[in-house]
């Protein structure tokens, strides 16, 4: 089965998010699990924590269906020492957060070398944080999101995301979202038949795809290689509807959170229901 959904508000407690979710029609989601523009948050209490499994449960919805993202702000490949351990601090914060909602996903953007150190150097910083806040935490995957190469920021390599597993000593506890908007200004194609099946043999030479936990469904503004980081709305950029419809169809993409970020979300029931409607009718 296909988990699609959304990354849905938190407005009012982490406890409305499978509320939020169940309300567009999403058999996955994704969420903060604390305001992401700010490096602290008030801890979660027992009664916010209990509300959420209660809403998850009446929902129908899985701690695997649901892809929490951790906030813009952490760098865990920051050039200096001091800035990249406040980004720790906040990133060992946000898995302990999930492990407290019960949730096993964390997902986050690798980082970024701000042209003060190498890629090579960044790469390796990535996973030594990886490693240090998988040591002191527990139960929750760490789930690298590849990015659009815009600015400094790492990640828009398959061979960088699999530079960073190289690294992490716990493989068990490592794995991948794949970014369509991304994927596809970082230069991969997807449009075609051909240039989808030569993308994720790629992938599946490079990272494989049993670390890959969860998809965020984007359409493009930009072009192809261009790393820029616009979304648009499913079948309004330069992706075109025809890469979900096969995304739809492909079983190596069952049972994992499939999540709009596109820039409408007044449409997403709309963009869920035709996903839907595409995998059955094969159009």
């Amino acid at each position: 089965m296909k988990r699609v959904g959304a990354h849905v508000s938190i407005s009012g407690g982490v406890r409305n998010a499978p509320l939020n979710a169940r309300e567009i029609g999403a058999k996955g989601f994704a969420m903060f699990t604390k305001n992401q523009r700010q490096w602290k948050a008030k801890p979660l209490e027992h009664a916010e924590i209990d509300a959420f499994n209660e809403n998850m449960e009446t929902c129908g919805y899985r701690p695997q269906d649901v892809l929490p993202h951790d906030s813009y702000l952490i760098n865990l490949g920051h050039p200096e020492a001091e800035k990249r351990q406040k980004s720790l601090d906040a990133f060992i914060d946000e898995l302990q957060r999930c492990r407290q909602l019960g949730l096993i996903y964390l997902n986050f953007h690798p980082g970024s070398h701000l042209r003060k150190m190498s890629e090579e150097a960044c790469l390796a910083a990535i996973s030594e944080s990886l490693n240090r806040a998988l040591e002191v935490t527990e139960g929750v995957t760490a789930v690298i999101e590849n990015t659009a190469g815009q600015g400094s920021n790492m990640g828009y390599r398959f061979e960088h995301l699999a530079a960073i597993i190289d690294g992490v000593e716990d493989k068990s506890r490592i794995g991948v979202c794949l970014d369509t908007c991304h994927t596809f200004t970082a230069g991969y194609d997807l449009r075609s038949e051909a240039a989808f099946n030569e993308t994720f043999e790629a992938f599946e030479r490079t990272v494989g795809f049993a670390y890959l936990k969860g998809v965020h469904l984007n359409d493009s503004k930009p072009d192809l290689g261009s790393r820029v980081d616009r979304h648009d709305s499913l079948g309004k950029g330069k992706l075109g509807w025809e890469p979900f419809y096969r995304l739809m169809r492909d079983p190596r993409f069952d049972e994992m959170p499939m999540v709009l970020e596109t820039i409408d979300s007044d449409i997403w029931v709309q963009e869920i229901k035709h996903l839907y409607e595409a995998a059955s009718t094969g159009s």
